[in-house]
């Protein structure tokens, strides 16, 4: 099992800087949104619940980089990322296989919620909040490292993202707290509070990934 510093590695204070400035950033989008928007949600979560999830997700991309491989074995972790994605992505809400034929459309949300871009066409529609791509995909690459640190095998590669309960349960997850990410983005905010739940199943499953305990 590799060691618990290796995956959570400790802040210096440089980092502790940067990621201060990257937070004071945040806020004063944020309050500038407040301040420009007749209309806003009145809990205060509403806000934080994105910037959770793209911090969180911007810190384990940036602080995770896959072992040398063959390959074989990064093209499999590629598809193993690909289709990761693909499928915490439909649970999550991100596309769907049934379509109204609306078009597309840019939905000025709260910042992190928005700029929400949405497409529905006759057979599926596109829901793309940004902190969920960016949460997704920041899994989907925690995945592909996964497959890439799991063996120099691809085939025993695969056995082992199978087998890796940190990699199956935010799929799982995912799944269970999919009905919590609207189906438009129009109505999104409108059910914060399973947010909620749903940001501690990231976080959580973000920081399996990156420690693996199963590995």
């Amino acid at each position: 099992m590799a060691t618990v510093e290796r995956y959570l590695p400790a802040l210096d204070s440089g980092a502790l800087l940067s990621w201060a400035a990257v937070v004071n950033a945040e806020v004063l989008v944020t309050l500038a949104y407040v301040v420009a928007t007749p209309s806003v949600p009145t809990d205060p979560l509403t806000y934080v619940y994105p910037w959770v999830w793209l911090n969180v997700a911007g810190w384990a991309v940036y602080t995770t980089r896959p072992a040398p491989s063959s390959r074989r074995t990064r093209a499999l972790a590629a598809v193993g990322g690909v289709a990761y994605f693909a499928v915490v992505g439909y649970a999550g809400g991100l596309f769907h296989l049934t379509g109204a034929g609306l078009g597309f459309a840019v939905h000025w949300l709260p910042p992190g919620w928005g700029p929400a871009v949405t497409y529905s066409a006759s057979a599926f529609t596109l829901v793309l909040l940004p902190f969920k791509v960016v949460g997704y995909a920041a899994l989907a690459y925690l995945v592909a490292v996964t497959v890439v640190d799991a063996s120099a095998s691809a085939l025993s590669g695969l056995l082992g993202l199978v087998s890796c309960v940190s990699c199956t349960w935010p799929v799982l997850a995912t799944i269970v707290t999919g009905a919590f990410g609207s189906a438009s983005a129009l109505t999104a905010l409108a059910t914060t509070r399973a947010y909620g739940l749903s940001t501690v199943v990231f976080v959580a499953s973000v920081l399996l990934l990156r420690w693996r305990p199963s590995l």
